[in-house]
């Protein structure tokens, strides 16, 4: 296998598209596209694929991931539409009348997010409290807050197997839900950690707004659409993992439930669609970034242990976490809450190294800008490296 100071040619092609993606955030798009255009490109003529050479390897390759890239688009482009419904119903406008004053009101926000995410998709809940914040602090949110409400809705689906795309895939390969739940002893931990810092900050920069003016009434037709969609799509995760996982990896289900739901919907009340072009380049984006990640020549991770866990939280930040819990499943004897506050967690370090992320990046894109991830949500690496801690010392390592 071609090399350069013995890295296989594929990992500097993917270095090179995420320094890229680092550095030129304004052109985020075009650099995942041609980074997997030329990985792509490199393996069909030098390597091969793991599922055979040539043009032949690279449809097979793409027909196992077609169903988890059908899905994120899905749900990017579904749940993005979901949150303008949920902002434009005008119910966040009343929460400051509910919301405690000061920095704790932007945190309750933040714990509600991390409440939401453990029975949603932690799409789902980001996008809502990106809208919420949208309207509580009148469009000034900071950076540091929304790696904040990233990382609560990580966090939050951390422990449990329907609010990550991770711990799912844990409990379809048999991961029992119990075996994932204690990730919460460092999730609740990280939470605090994170998530004080970032609402003090908050609201020095833009606290919310208790006066806010009269507006239109609560649309409960939206509300309901809202209901609708969440309903369905946790309930489809339901059906689908606990009675039917054999079928699990053959059809995009929890997306097309979502879709479904919301064209129900529209003849309620029409989604407001300006919003698909920002999802679709954001979708985009992602599944380029998961299809560069799908390429890689990683046949195995390092022996099951803390440290391996701990680390791979670190590199979940840059490299998509579906591969690397798949190859874990693949090895067993992971404590699995573990692995899944890694995993799950860790993305949250920099914007697109989660879902979620990427999601909150299609209603405010200022927050594309790396450098301004890491510089304003410092807190959220600070917290990670203290919640795993937490977990070690109380619960410990248990395969």
């Amino acid at each position: 296998m071609p090399m350069v100071f013995a890295i296989p040619i594929e990992f500097v092609l993917f270095a090179l598209t995420l320094f890229g993606v680092a550095l030129f955030h304004r052109h985020t798009l075009p650099i995942a596209v041609g980074g997997l255009a030329a990985i792509a490109t490199y393996k069909l003529i030098f390597t091969g694929f793991d599922t055979g050479p040539g043009l032949t390897g690279l449809l097979i390759h793409f027909e196992h991931e077609w169903v988890t890239f059908a899905n994120l688009f899905a749900l990017l482009i579904g749940f993005a539409l979901l949150a303008r419904h949920f902002e434009e119903s005008h119910l966040p406008a009343v929460l400051p009348r509910y919301l405690p004053n000061g920095w704790v009101g932007a945190f309750t926000l933040l714990a509600l997010v991390f409440v939401l995410s453990s029975f949603l998709d932690n799409i789902a809940a980001a996008l809502i409290g990106g809208a919420m914040a949208h309207t509580l602090f009148s469009g000034r949110v900071r950076v540091g807050y929304l790696a904040a409400i990233v990382a609560a809705s990580n966090a939050g689906g951390a422990g449990s197997v329907l609010g990550d795309t991770t711990t799912t895939m844990m409990w379809i390969a048999g991961v029992a839900p119990s075996q994932v739940f204690h990730a919460y002893a460092a999730a609740v931990v990280a939470l605090f950690v994170f998530g004080i810092p970032a609402s003090l900050q908050q609201n020095r920069f833009a606290p919310i707004e208790k006066d806010t003016p009269a507006h239109a009434p609560v649309d409960w037709q939206r509300i309901a659409i809202v209901f609708l969609v969440l309903v369905a799509a946790m309930a489809t995760n339901i059906w689908v993992n606990a009675y039917h996982a054999d079928i699990a990896d053959k059809f995009p289900y929890i997306g097309v439930a979502v879709m479904l739901s919301l064209l129900i919907g529209a003849g309620v009340r029409a989604p407001d669609w300006k919003v698909l072009p920002g999802s679709m380049q954001g979708s985009v984006f992602l599944l380029s970034l998961v299809g560069c990640a799908s390429l890689m020549p990683v046949d195995a991770l390092p022996t099951p242990s803390w440290q391996t866990a701990f680390a791979l939280g670190f590199v979940s930040a840059v490299f998509d976490n579906i591969p690397l819990t798949a190859l874990a499943l693949q090895q067993g004897d992971y404590d699995w809450g573990v692995l899944a506050y890694c995993v799950g967690f860790g993305g949250s370090m920099i914007w697109f190294g989660s879902s979620a992320g990427v999601a909150i990046t299609s209603l405010f894109p200022e927050a594309k800008s790396t450098g301004l991830w890491l510089k304003e949500g410092w807190h959220v690496a600070i917290a990670y490296v203290i919640g795993f801690a937490a977990l070690m010392l109380t619960l410990g390592w248990r395969a």
